[in-house]
């Protein structure tokens, strides 16, 4: 059989923050376009599912109890409403250029006034401006209706600072399972699972 089907070393037993920070590394150096876009799985009471992509904006060991996976939004939005009555959520980031996919599962938590601040203060100008423009999920008219929305926020803010809407805030999502998956050919895949351990995890690899 060839050596690359036998090797297991793509995916090492290893802390899963530790390798998503490399693994991430690889993508920002390789990927074409949003290397931390990622898709964000929510649910509604219903249980009806609801996925669509949303930017990394955080992440890392040191986010908190349990660390975390960060993302913004506007909290009037569908997937605000679905994540207030369903906290329970998933992640996927997929690297197409290396063949490589990244799981996570956990639940989301609102981060702080003061993180979002930060963040926000951060963010293009045109950003800022836009998230007091949009209705995020909002029936609209036509895309006039939000150009000259956006311009009357823009003629509001010329010369002064653009504070932080109420509605707009950031979410973490604290993982109690991480999946690693490498391509392989012949679709013999490798696939690597960690879970929560109390303060620690345990890892697993999976049949592809």
């Amino acid at each position: 059989m060839e050596p690359e089907l036998l090797a297991e070393d793509a995916i090492p037993v290893s802390d899963p923050f530790m390798l998503f920070d490399e693994w991430l590394a690889e993508a920002k150096a390789n990927e074409i376009n949003d290397p931390t876009a990622m898709a964000l799985a929510t649910a509604s009471p219903g249980c009806a599912p609801s996925v669509r992509m949303v930017l990394l904006k955080g992440h890392g060991s040191d986010l908190g109890p349990g660390g975390g996976f960060v993302f913004y939004t506007n909290q009037a939005s569908r997937k605000a409403s679905e994540i207030a009555a369903n906290p329970q959520a998933a992640l996927l980031f997929h690297w197409k250029s290396l063949r490589r996919q990244i799981r996570i599962e956990g639940q989301l938590e609102p981060v702080s006034t003061e993180e979002a601040d930060k963040y926000f203060a951060s963010r293009a100008r045109d950003s800022q401006l836009g998230a007091h423009a949009s209705d995020q999920s909002a029936p609209l008219a036509d895309r006039r209706e939000f150009l000259d929305r956006f311009e009357e926020v823009r003629k509001r803010y010329e010369g002064k600072h653009v504070p932080r809407p109420q509605h707009w805030g950031g979410y973490r999502l604290v993982p109690q399972a991480i999946e690693f998956w490498h391509d392989r050919p012949f679709r013999l895949h490798e696939r690597r699972r960690f879970t929560r351990a109390g303060s620690n995890w345990a890892s697993t690899l999976l049949y592809p």
